[in-house]
């Protein structure tokens, strides 16, 4: 969909004929938007972010979605003046740590899971994609703010996908341990707490999504 494959470790900008290293195009677990050759296997957007090749807002509305690298052939350039800014996520638990939901368009039957997922959970009515983007803001930013928000949570009953930070970094729910992440992906095992509580990254609505069985797609190397 891009010029900049996500999906390649390698890729690098070139300005004025000459090559750059790694944009600043992927998003981490807290949903910072960092330069690094991490391999990406999703896209998405938070709106237009960048002037020329620079990031210089976090967001511009609550609409925080995660696509997937090719649909139906449709390509277009990078960093174009006015056009929503392609991010990019190592694996899907990732984006949804930083507050990112599933495309309606691009990705409609995973948007209508993650939707069925969202009912189940408080057993309510399905979402519309309005309320969805005004509950995941409110869990992932302090209001008001460009600060990002974190929830105190048991770390009995988890789900496998769910993001929290130890020792202020984060680490993958999977498996039955924790999974450390950095900014080259996943390395090392920590024992996974069966009592106390979690400093819990994924906004609680997508922790219900996952507790509700939604198939998030993690990075082999988590496991």
């Amino acid at each position: 969909m891009t010029a900049d494959d996500g999906g390649r470790p390698d890729a690098e900008g070139t300005r004025g004929g000459q090559r750059m290293g790694p944009e600043r195009n992927r998003v981490t677990p807290t949903g910072e938007i960092v330069a690094t050759a991490l391999r990406g296997a999703w896209t998405g957007n938070r709106g237009v972010l960048h002037e020329g090749h620079d990031i210089v807002r976090f967001h511009a509305s609550d609409l925080w979605i995660t696509c997937v690298l090719e649909f139906r052939g449709r390509w277009r350039e990078q960093w174009l003046p006015h056009r929503y800014t392609h991010l990019y996520f190592h694996d899907e638990a990732v984006s949804f740590a930083a507050g990112h939901r599933p495309c309606g368009e691009c990705r409609h039957r995973d948007y209508q899971s993650y939707r069925q997922a969202w009912a189940e959970g408080p057993g309510g009515a399905l979402p519309s994609a309005r309320e969805m983007n005004r509950c995941l803001h409110s869990e992932r930013i302090v209001r008001g703010t460009h600060r990002r928000r974190y929830h105190e949570m048991p770390w009995a009953g988890l789900p496998d996908g769910t993001f929290v930070l130890v020792d202020a970094a984060p680490a993958l729910v999977v498996d039955g341990h924790l999974a450390q992440w950095s900014l080259s992906g996943y390395a090392g095992r920590r024992a996974l707490p069966r009592a106390g509580t979690a400093t819990v990254i994924t906004p609680p609505a997508s922790v219900t999504v996952l507790r509700a069985g939604y198939p998030v797609q993690i990075d082999d190397s988590a496991r």
